[in-house]
């Protein structure tokens, strides 16, 4: 059976992939800084930092499948990552109060013994219901949204904020599951397998 990589410290991309091979992989974070890029589109920037990542992990392995990526929330054009305070994370809810944005990933599969890099992006509508001050006050004093990019969680406590989805539910939290199902499978490998139960 192929090894299999998470570039990743995230414990919901961990969840998500033992979700659909069982805990058939190993964790090894990259130690990519994601520097702003100018003159990229917002998908192209979430991809690049995808790419970059699953290639820095993939120096530290002979063989393997290296599996990054990197999610962020688009609302208006403009990029929302991990709040860097309660304070933040207010200005983000409320501005996603009542509102549907986008939750889009930059996912990177990379086979380090064939060379072969396929690098895709993933893209859910969610729809956040309209949160009074008091409870988006409420929801950030349970810390959640502090390392959630957009300042929510939509599988955690967070999800009695969502008031519905669009697409993969499974990209919202971080990790496109049936894409990157489909990418293994052009590799070769298939969450069916009896290694993977």
């Amino acid at each position: 059976m192929r090894k299999i990589i998470l570039a990743s410290a995230s414990p919901r991309r961990k969840e998500l992939l033992k979700q659909l091979i069982g805990d058939n992989f190993v964790v090894y974070p990259s130690s990519y800084e994601e520097p702003p890029l100018q003159g990229l589109s917002p998908e192209e920037l979430l991809l690049k930092h995808s790419i970059e990542k699953a290639r820095d992990v993939s120096k530290h392995f002979d063989s393997g499948i290296v599996i990054s990526a990197d999610t962020s929330v688009l609302y208006n054009g403009e990029i929302l990552g991990k709040p860097d305070s309660p304070e933040n994370a207010e200005k983000m809810l409320a501005k996603l109060s009542g509102k549907k944005f986008r939750v889009v990933t930059g996912l990177t599969v990379l086979d380090l013994d064939s060379g072969k890099e396929v690098s895709e992006s993933e893209s859910t509508n969610v729809w956040l219901v309209e949160l009074s001050k008091e409870r988006i006050s409420a929801y950030i004093r349970t810390g959640e949204p502090l390392d959630k990019a957009g300042a929510f969680a939509a599988q955690g406590k967070g999800a009695v904020l969502v008031e519905r989805t669009e697409g993969d539910f499974f990209n919202a939290v971080g990790l496109p599951l049936f894409r990157l199902g489909k990418i293994l499978e052009r590799f070769g490998v298939s969450v069916f397998d009896e290694g993977f139960s």
